[in-house]
């Protein structure tokens, strides 16, 4: 359809046939005036298909509603930018971005300069954008049902609260994430003895609850074959040199065996030293001879386990660092020592009171999130 060009669409003909997006001339009765080649590339149409239609030819249903909108805000302010698209002759549409802008010539006539831009890429991008974080949220949905699986497999190897003849076990464990790499054993043998145990793996997360599986069973294997403590440190530091072989792991140990006479034999390997505190409150600590085991072949000493006795009303408690190893606002560490007095001044409670009483004042005393896992096995001789 022949149309009436403007001396200065003429002149600027040129220039927009240069540009790299679609142009679009529409006159004061909104019929397009001016199509340059990218327009036609994009849309599909012909020159001849497009000239001295007016815009809403094009579009139906919502989309000519839509475009009306847009035309009421042209004429209203002038300008607007929106993403919306091209239909193609052959079907289907292009995504653009249409920028608009009504200039007046010097007669005073109005015509609204409409450009084009493709966003094919983009919305391809886009959608592959989502694609992906929607197969990332499907992954991240199975991961935390497996680590859900896994909170509950590794809260297994967490120590137990029981009564044994004359003997009281309160236990605790907390992981700093959803699993952690400590673990407890509190291990009956029918009324002769009683093994304690806890456990603290290097690192946190899934890497350290698999080593810390791996352990637990290992060490489960020795207690239930009645393994010394002193072989089983020597055991456990073996296998984990020689099966794991993992450059940087290690981890720490303190056990206990008790017998139905209160006789107790123990054994440490770089653990923080169980304490016992009597009924006056007095406290002392248990001496920790071995080192970190995995990673030295020597880390157990000739020597390693100390025999001593759990009077009646004495308790003993094992923890891991991580209720030691927290800070207050200045950055103090709270300490074996600190933990010493708040055990003292715990211990005339029921032992149910006192290790939660221990808890609260570690919690009192730490500034900020939980950092590292937390087990402890606290025990009375009743």
């Amino acid at each position: 359809m022949e149309v009436e060009k403007p001396d200065w669409l003429t002149q600027m003909e040129g220039i927009l046939e240069a540009l790299n997006e679609g142009v679009l001339v529409l006159d004061d009765c909104n019929r397009i005036l001016f199509a340059n080649e990218c327009v036609t590339e994009l849309s599909g149409f012909s020159r001849a298909e497009i000239l001295g239609r007016p815009a809403e030819h094009f579009y139906g249903g919502a989309d000519l509603d839509f475009v009306n909108q847009q035309v009421a805000v042209r004429e209203e302010t002038g300008r607007n930018r929106y993403e919306f698209h091209i239909p193609r002759r052959a079907g289907g549409r292009v995504p653009v971005v249409v920028s608009t802008r009504m200039v007046e010539d010097p007669d005073g006539r109005r015509f609204a300069v409409i450009t084009f831009t493709d966003i094919t890429d983009q919305k391809r991008a886009e959608t592959q954008l989502r694609e992906a974080n929607l197969r990332l949220e499907e992954r991240q949905r199975e991961i935390e049902r497996e680590l859900a699986l896994a909170a509950r497999i590794q809260q297994s190897l967490a120590p137990q609260c029981l009564r044994w003849g004359c003997v009281a076990v309160e236990t605790f464990y907390l992981p700093v994430h959803t699993i952690g790499g400590d673990l407890g054993v509190v291990l009956p043998f029918g009324g002769d003895e009683l093994d304690l145990l806890v456990c603290d793996v290097s690192g946190h997360g899934i890497s350290s609850a698999l080593l810390a599986n791996r352990i637990y069973s290992e060490t489960m294997s020795l207690l239930e074959r009645r393994t010394a403590l002193d072989e089983m440190l020597r055991r456990l530091n073996r296998f984990v040199l020689e099966q794991i072989r993992t450059t940087g792991f290690y981890f720490t140990l303190a056990a206990v065996r008790l017998d139905k006479s209160g006789g107790i034999r123990f054994a440490g390997a770089g653990h923080p030293p169980p304490l016992r505190v009597n009924a006056r409150g007095e406290c002392d600590a248990l001496e920790v001879r071995s080192s970190v085991l995995g990673m030295l072949d020597a880390a157990v000493v000739d020597d390693p386990v100390i025999e001593t006795e759990l009077r009646r009303g004495d308790r003993l408690l094992l923890y891991t660092d991580g209720l030691v190893e927290t800070f207050d606002g200045d950055g103090e560490p709270l300490g074996v020592e600190r933990l010493q007095e708040i055990i003292a001044r715990g211990a005339k409670r029921p032992l149910p009171e006192m290790k939660q009483f221990i808890l609260d004042e570690v919690t009192r005393w730490r500034h900020g999130p939980l950092t590292d896992d937390i087990s402890l096995v606290l025990l009375e001789s009743c």
